[in-house]
């Protein structure tokens, strides 16, 4: 895939904390990513729930309340 033109404006809302990832910035591809792995992205998380790296659609319905 090409270089993505939102990927500067991405980044400025984008609260992954795992440094070696390759897609952040790159919504689409990050989405991608994390369905196939039956999880969501860290932007559906706050700060201090995306850091326990739980990503899991469990772990975001239990957070609000679902």
């Amino acid at each position: 895939m090409g270089e993505c033109p939102n990927k500067e404006i991405n980044l400025k809302n984008c609260n992954c904390t795992y440094e070696p990832c390759s897609r952040k910035g790159i919504c689409c591809e990050c989405i991608a990513y994390h369905r196939k792995s039956n999880e969501l992205p860290a932007c559906f998380f706050s700060t201090a729930q995306e850091k326990t790296f739980d990503r899991s659609f469990s772990n975001f319905a239990r957070i609000h309340g679902k």
